[in-house]
């Protein structure tokens, strides 16, 4: 049965977030919320973690995961980011969108794209997924807590650990969140183009 700890959503508990980042390390897979919606999250580094969190999600290595970064810096470490791109990325971060963009060497091959090299990056504004970044040092390997044939992301973390406290080693209940996912923008072309509207204003990339 998973851990369950009640984080404060604007200070979060640095004790908890400890135990967290520990037992992310340790392999863990943590729900968590986000300024968008629920995600998945377990550590970058981990192959195990990474494949029970595509079961869990009931997705194939062909569907992008998403790497959280604290800032901008961070992401240009994982993806090849020119002038157009990081103007961008800088008039829409932090907030709630993901990033299609061209993976760099940095980014472990079985998290990419297989044929097209490509990863999901985005930088959230929440307090304990920042808390739980700064506390890692290092990005968060994640997804969309949207079960398998729904459409539907899950918000409730009691409905979370009644339907996956078997799974998952740790749930933060952060109080209510958004039930929107993330806007998912492709920005490996000439132009951005839109994957999925979610929470985020598509319109600041003239979408």
């Amino acid at each position: 049965m998973s851990q369950f700890f009640q984080i404060h959503p604007v200070n979060p508990q640095a004790r908890l977030i400890k135990q967290a980042a520990q037992i992310i390390h340790g392999g863990g897979i943590v729900a968590v919320p986000t300024d968008s919606c629920y995600a998945l999250v377990c550590h970058l580094d981990d192959k195990g973690a990474v494949e029970r969190l595509r079961r869990i999600r009931g997705i194939d290595e062909k569907h992008h995961l998403t790497l959280l970064c604290r800032d901008l810096s961070e992401l240009g470490v994982y993806a090849r980011v020119d002038n157009r791109q990081f103007r961008l990325l800088k008039a829409a971060t932090p907030g709630p969108f993901t990033f299609i963009l061209e993976a760099t060497k940095c980014v472990p091959r079985r998290l990419s794209h297989p044929s097209r090299k490509t990863i999901g990056l985005r930088v959230p504004e929440d307090a304990i997924i920042n808390a739980l970044l700064a506390e890692l040092d290092q990005p968060l390997l994640g997804t969309t807590l949207i079960m398998p044939d729904e459409d539907e992301p899950l918000n409730d973390a009691d409905e979370i650990c009644a339907r996956l406290g078997k799974q998952l080693e740790l749930i933060i209940d952060g109080g209510a969140c958004s039930m929107e996912p993330t806007t998912v923008i492709d920005l490996t072309g000439d132009t951005a183009e839109l994957v999925r509207q979610g929470r985020g204003d598509a319109a600041a990339f003239g979408l």
